[in-house]
Parts: structure tokens; C-alpha cells; sequence
């Protein structure tokens, strides 16, 4: 299980750091949108490792709807799975899910197989 979390507030991001309306620092406080892309591919990139395929696979793209807010505090279960495994493409899909079963954020993704021979 993982554990991600963002806050209820308005924020606005400038560089890396994160700021509230009143110009607080958040930085240190959530994950915004693109932390919740990254836990998604991260585990689907750990997904497909797993299948133990001769060769690496990077994503070709990634499409993320993010359908609800988290609660700072929140425990959150990532998933992910994959609906195909082709010779070169792998499509999966992978879900950020709240304790109470509302879905945070969900993705969709292809990676396609490279020239990189893993070495086990």
C-alpha cells in the first residue's frame, strides 16, 4: 500500500514549489497532480518489470484523469495491471483509490519495447 497525499487548498506551482493562495509553501505538505502521474507510472513501470522480459520497455504515453481530491492524511491504494501484453506494446491501466472506494486518479498507458537487453 502507499500512501500519497495532497491538500484541499488551492495551490499554484512555481518552479518545483508548490504555494497556497496566500503564498505558504506546500511543497513539503502534497503531492499535486504530477505526483499522482508519477506513483501511476512508476508502478506500471514496476508492473511490467515484473513480467521478466527479455528486453526493457519505456512508455510511449501516458494519459491520467484525475477524478477526486485526497485528504491530507489520506491511505491510498495504487494499483495497476496489465490488459495486454503484445510482442513489442504493453497497454495498462493503473488506479489511485481512497480508503472509502472513491477513485482519486486513474491512467492508461502503452510501453513499447526497446533495444536495451536486461542483464538476469
Amino acid at each position: 500500500m502507499a500512501q500519497w497525499h495532497y491538500t484541499s487548498s488551492r495551490l499554484w506551482a512555481y518552479g518545483s514549489r508548490l504555494y497556497d493562495s496566500r503564498g505558504n509553501d506546500k511543497s513539503g505538505e502534497c503531492i499535486a497532480w504530477w505526483g499522482a502521474s508519477a506513483i501511476l507510472d512508476d508502478l506500471v513501470g514496476a508492473t511490467v518489470f515484473a513480467l521478466g522480459r527479455e528486453y526493457a520497455y519505456t512508455s510511449i504515453n501516458l494519459t491520467v484523469d484525475f477524478l477526486h481530491a485526497a485528504q491530507l492524511g489520506d491511505t491510498v491504494t495504487v494499483t495497476a495491471e496489465v490488459v495486454r501484453a503484445g510482442k513489442n506494446i504493453i497497454h495498462c491501466e493503473g488506479r489511485i483509490v481512497a480508503a472509502d472506494g472513491k477513485i482519486i486518479a486513474k491512467c492508461s498507458t502503452n510501453l513499447i519495447q526497446t533495444s536495451v537487453k536486461l542483464g538476469f
